[in-house]
């Protein structure tokens, strides 16, 4: 008994030393949950985002499984290309799902910095249509005014170059015809009231127009590049693998996309239906997925078209090299 009189005891304010010291080493060597934010629109045209979008919203996220490091996803949600860039721009988001034509636009803003191209997303989803029986050929757009998603969207830039490219001068303010930017909610009662002719917009709203506002399909290009991925250079010089591996999980994704082509049209009419806080139509998500054709093919090519669209239109005046716009891990 003697003996155990000299020896220290574990207790009072010191007694939890061992425990903090546990608890300090564990926090130590586990890997801290790094966030992502990526941008997105409520269109069908966006249909990998709303689908891992609806995914990460029910707690088994795409890309949180598969970046190989704990990851949270924040979805950041635009209306079109412009918003998302500025997002790029000010670092709010580091992926961004975007039309083609904002992002060749920010890349020439930028001096050829900021902004690169990782995958394409969809082709096809994307259409002019107008009202009635009134405009028939290209030259009836006279006089008329054309709403698009946002000035300098890539739908608005096509838009105006597809116009010019018939004769048909426009400016920003006026012309032979009107071209107003108009969020794509706003498009369907103006189109409805009578107060727009025509709009070139994108899936679900070239089904809305026709189904609800009578409205008629007067050019599509089904093979168009409508949506890619897009990163912010600083995020992908300074996480090169983790890119590496959204891009690829991107990837995957398309595949799973065109492989379950059901459970993808759901998860989208889902998402849409929580971002909008309105319960969307199956049938209208159903049939507007017969114009879209999901696709991560990616090439320099319909850039150098966007460009010269964007320079057509006056939105870029300076020469742009786009060798270094897509991003190659």
């Amino acid at each position: 008994m003697e003996g155990n009189r000299n020896k220290p005891k574990a207790s009072g304010k010191w007694g939890f030393l061992p425990a903090l010291m546990a608890v300090l080493f564990s926090a130590a060597v586990l890997p801290a949950q790094q966030v992502v934010r990526v941008g997105l629109f409520p269109n069908v045209t966006h249909a990998q985002a709303l689908v891992a979008a609806n995914m990460s919203r029910e707690g088994n996220g795409w890309f949180e499984s598969r970046l190989g490091v704990p990851v949270k996803i924040e979805w950041m949600v635009y209306n079109a290309g412009p918003s998302a860039m500025e997002g790029i721009f000010t670092k709010a988001v580091d992926f961004t799902y975007v039309g083609p034509s904002p992002v060749v636009n920010a890349y020439a803003r930028a001096n050829g910095r900021d902004v690169r191209v990782l995958s394409g997303a969809m082709r096809g989803g994307e259409a002019l249509l107008v009202r009635g029986d009134g405009i028939t050929k290209p030259e009836d757009f006279r006089g008329k005014t054309i709403a698009t998603p946002q000035l300098g969207n890539t739908q608005d830039v096509v838009c105006r170059a597809w116009l010019i490219s018939h004769g048909i001068k426009v400016t920003l303010v006026g012309g032979d015809a009107r071209v107003i930017p108009t969020a794509n909610p706003d498009i369907l009662p103006l189109f409805q009231e009578g107060k727009i002719d025509a709009a070139w917009t994108v899936e679900p709203w070239v089904t809305r127009l026709i189904n609800e506002a009578g409205g008629k399909i007067f050019f599509a290009d089904r093979d168009a590049l409508t949506t890619v991925l897009a990163g912010r250079e600083q995020f992908l010089n300074e996480n090169p693998e983790l890119a590496a591996q959204f891009l690829a999980a991107h990837r995957e994704l398309t595949t799973w996309v065109l492989a379950n082509p059901e459970e993808a049209r759901k998860r989208i009419c889902d998402e849409l239906g929580a971002i909008m806080h309105k319960k969307m139509s199956a049938d209208l998500i159903n049939e507007a997925w017969t114009r879209l054709v999901p696709s991560d093919e990616i090439s320099a090519a319909p850039f150098e078209t966007f460009l010269a669209q964007a320079r057509q239109v006056g939105f870029l005046r300076a020469n742009v090299n786009l060798d270094k716009l897509i991003w190659h891990p």
